[in-house]
């Protein structure tokens, strides 16, 4: 972990979301709502019922890159926290997200003709995948409650969901004609980056709080991006020679990092010879 402070129990609920907007999208997943004033995390993580360790574990992962809970923090959460959230999220994602999404895009697309068909019939796909998805994680999370082990690579598993919804965003803001309807193209851009922010933590949460800690091999993708970085690509030439977004190579960079412990580029290009 960086020289940065984390979120504390005694740090006051409103500074803190001020330092990552992106926790207010947080709070419903707990059942917190707004107004909560002066208080602190713990205050009103207390008047709501919300375990307050397993909250603040959820923000520092939502706002720090390099942020990995230890054994201890690990020990204090209770597996059916982590289902509950993660199960929220999921909602989250289908019934609002999603058909938030689908809204914007409908109108943009109205009279785009046979591209706007195109368009509408690429987001039909990606939602399907979504659905298929969480479905997934729903059966893994009811066997871990069943008490069964879950292995399986989360971050991995996310990688095409993510690369998809990067895609989208490339072909509209590149690619869709918007003279018309600029400023509401430029709020689904974000609205798009905003999700594939969330979904990439939602990922670190399952891997970092589900997945034994033992288990952290590097995914296929992973593999490849790490041997170019071997190589002395960067990101920018990993994302055209993978035919991926920049800012999922450096997803990837990170997520590699986290695991190995490894940050230089020379240390990296060493590991990955002795992987070989």
């Amino acid at each position: 972990m960086s020289n940065r402070m984390l979120f504390t129990g005694r740090m006051k609920m409103a500074d803190m979301i001020a330092s990552n907007y992106d926790l207010i999208l947080m709070l419903p997943r707990f059942g917190i709502p707004l107004g909560f004033g002066e208080k602190n995390v713990k205050e009103v993580c207390r008047d709501n019922n919300v375990d307050d360790h397993f909250f603040l574990t959820v923000c520092n992962i939502y706002t720090f890159d390099d942020y990995r809970p230890d054994d201890e923090e690990l020990s204090r959460i209770d597996n059916s926290l982590v289902a509950e959230h993660l199960r929220a999220s999921h909602r989250y994602y289908l019934e609002e997200r999603l058909p938030h999404l689908q809204h914007h895009l409908d109108h943009i697309t109205e009279k785009a003709g046979q591209s706007g068909e195109i368009l509408r019939k690429y987001y039909a796909d990606y939602c399907r995948e979504v659905r298929e998805h969480v479905r997934r994680e729903e059966k893994n999370l009811g066997q871990l409650m069943g008490g069964q082990q879950v292995t399986e690579h989360y971050l991995k598993s996310h990688d095409n969901i993510r690369d998809k919804l990067s895609d989208l965003t490339q072909i509209i803001y590149k690619y869709l004609p918007g003279e018309r309807l600029n400023e509401e193209m430029m709020e689904l851009v974000f609205d798009i980056l905003q999700l594939s922010r969330d979904l990439e933590k939602h990922a670190m949460i399952e891997e970092l709080l589900l997945v034994p800690q033992e288990d952290y091999n590097l995914s296929d993708r992973e593999i490849e991006v790490l041997e170019l970085v071997a190589q002395g690509l960067s990101s920018k030439e990993i994302s055209a020679r993978l035919n991926i977004a920049v800012n999922t190579v450096n997803t990837h960079r990170k997520s590699i990092t986290r695991k190995t412990g490894i940050k230089s580029v020379a240390g990296l290009a060493v590991y990955a010879m002795l992987k070989k």
